[in-house]
């Protein structure tokens, strides 16, 4: 990886990326957001879930590798062929009532079995322990998992946060203009009376008046839309969002120093994640492989077995079995081939998984870190223009009512004075949006 993020101070640390989200923020009400959609939000729960699944899926690969122990009891009931050995054999034994008569050659025997019974895979050349290795990997990625989603969650639930005080802030401006414009429109038909304006102008004043109008009922829509999807992120049904100052006077949450690139490998929970995935395809790939070599298999069992249950326990009914066997593929070495194969192509999709990882990690910190410099500079532009068209705005309202200017030059101030307030309305937004994705792309947000 490169060496630094092509910043100035390349030596810096990720402290701030350290910071846990409740500190990270100062606002008490979008903390309190946050902190509900934490406990109540289902993609959370639902990966909860999924960790829980790839815990248990860990511990089977797990006990794979020890011997199996089981207890039994049965009790069979066998039927001979009359013109069998095993029927003739059986036909006079010291369980039999039989005194010669053929007709009886077939009895029926019973069989009683307790005891224990145990099975045994050595795992010889590793495929057992690759196949836990990978497990406990896939376990570790569900956790990376989690995080990756706690964090876009945290910053999911600040975008619509600040997303929602800047429609608030576009609101009081549509309304503030509104009511300056109202006041346009009264003069121009006074002046119409006195004969100083015609109709041209009060139709213009007036369709002004109705445009804004209109933005006023476009933003109440966008709040309640916004405030919709947020209300699904904290897991409850639509309800009204508490907020805090006003988007203007909204402190920006604390400065992100990027630090080095490789640093960043330890912070992003998508990172980790692919990395383990990695490690759990590269042990598939070898339990793959270790497929094509023999299994020994010990299994054996000890127990009383008997014909009658009255001497089931007798000394003489103790039955034990030990077996040893190797088996190898023959016939079905095609299926392991192609086994393998699968697993040596899903090693190499994750492989590629992790290094688009890693470069989409670093082009958003480097995205981010020259977004949040221009964003200052272009704020700082912003409200001189707002300053400067208000003014612009009082002067052609003074030169109107003394006659030295048209109707047409105080409506395009208005306007664009509107457009201006607007626009460093959003791009304060912006300033917000742009500091939360740098604190997400530089690993914080899940602690």
């Amino acid at each position: 990886m490169p060496d630094s993020f092509q910043r100035k101070c390349p030596d810096t640390t990720l402290e701030a990326a350290r910071i846990p989200w409740n500190d990270f923020f100062d606002d008490p009400d979008l903390i309190a957001l946050i902190d509900t959609a934490i406990k109540k939000n289902f993609d959370l729960k639902m990966a909860m879930q999924r960790i829980e699944m790839a815990s248990a899926h860990a511990r089977v690969s797990k006990g794979a590798r020890l011997p199996s122990l089981s207890a039994v009891t049965s009790a069979a009931q066998r039927k001979f062929g009359e013109y069998t050995m095993d029927g003739i054999g059986n036909f006079d034994t010291n369980f039999s009532n039989n005194v010669g008569d053929d007709k009886h050659i077939a009895e029926r025997l019973p069989d009683y079995y307790v005891g224990l019974q145990s099975a045994w895979e050595v795992d010889l050349w590793g495929k057992l322990r690759n196949q836990k290795r990978a497990s406990v990997a896939r376990f570790l990625a569900s956790e990376k998992g989690k995080h990756l989603i706690m964090t876009s969650l945290v910053a999911a639930v600040a975008h619509y946060y600040y997303e929602l005080l800047t429609l608030d802030n576009e609101l009081e401006i549509i309304r503030q203009n509104i009511r300056l414009q109202e006041t346009a429109v009264n003069l121009v038909n006074a002046q119409k009376l006195a004969g100083r304006a015609n109709q041209l102008a009060v139709k213009q004043f007036g369709a002004q008046l109705l445009n804004t109008k209109s933005l006023e009922a476009q933003v109440n829509q966008e709040i309640v839309q916004n405030e919709n999807q947020l209300n699904v992120l904290l897991g409850r049904f639509p309800q009204p969002i508490g907020r805090g100052n006003p988007i203007l006077k909204q402190k920006l949450p604390k400065e992100i120093n990027a630090g080095i690139p490789s640093q960043m490998l330890i912070r992003r929970p998508d990172i980790q994640q692919a990395e383990l995935e990695l490690v759990a395809g590269n042990a598939n790939v070898l339990a793959a492989r270790a497929a094509f070599f023999p299994s020994l298999m010990l299994s054996s069992s000890l127990g009383f077995q008997a014909f009658n249950t009255a001497v089931l326990f007798n000394p003489g009914s103790m039955a034990y079995s030990v077996l040893a066997g190797l088996s190898a593929p023959l016939f079905n070495r095609n299926m392991v081939k192609a086994n393998y194969k699968q697993a040596s192509a899903e090693r190499l999709e994750v492989f590629f998984h992790y290094q688009k990882t890693v470069l989409t990690g670093f082009q958003e910190v480097v995205t981010g870190l020259k977004r949040i410099e221009n964003l200052e500079v272009v704020s700082d532009l912003k409200e001189e223009e707002v300053g400067a068209l208000q003014e612009a705005v009082a002067a052609s309202k003074d030169l109107f009512i003394a006659g030295m200017a048209s109707y047409l030059e105080v409506v395009m101030a208005q306007k664009s004075v509107l457009e201006a307030e607007l626009e460093l309305s959003v791009t304060r937004k912006e300033q917000f949006f742009s500091v939360i994705d740098l604190y997400k792309a530089v690993g914080g947000g899940w602690e």
